[in-house]
């Protein structure tokens, strides 16, 4: 069983689009899986500027690889260390802790996460 970072069972992050490494709505990672998509992510405008400027455009469609192409406002399993990366330099998107792998802790806080948890409504 996957565990969230609350040590509970993770939740699906998002089915449409359908995010994950395996594209099956979770952040699950497997070893095949060199970017370590585990923090599951609400974009934001800010957020795909910056990670296309770091050479990843999230924004544009690639069909051979299931991705859609993001908009502000979908949730996606981001790799954990551009996440890192967005944070340090204030671009960080909230993120949804019950669907954030809890592997994502061996590399930042749960109190760093949590400054970015997306409130429930």
């Amino acid at each position: 069983m996957t565990l969230n970072v609350f040590g509970d069972p993770i939740i699906s992050c998002c089915n449409d689009p359908l995010t994950g490494y395996f594209r099956d709505g979770f952040c699950n990672t497997a070893s095949s899986d060199h970017g370590t998509h585990i923090v599951c992510a609400v974009m934001t405008e800010d957020f795909l500027r910056f990670t296309k400027s770091r050479g990843n455009d999230l924004r544009t469609p690639m069909p051979h690889w299931k991705f859609p192409g993001l908009v502000p406002g979908d949730k996606w399993c981001l790799c954990i260390s551009r996440w890192i990366e967005a944070e340090k330099e204030g671009k960080a998107p909230l993120v949804v802790l019950e669907a954030t792998h809890s592997k994502a802790l061996q590399f930042v806080s749960l109190e760093t996460l949590k400054k970015y948890e997306l409130k429930k409504q």
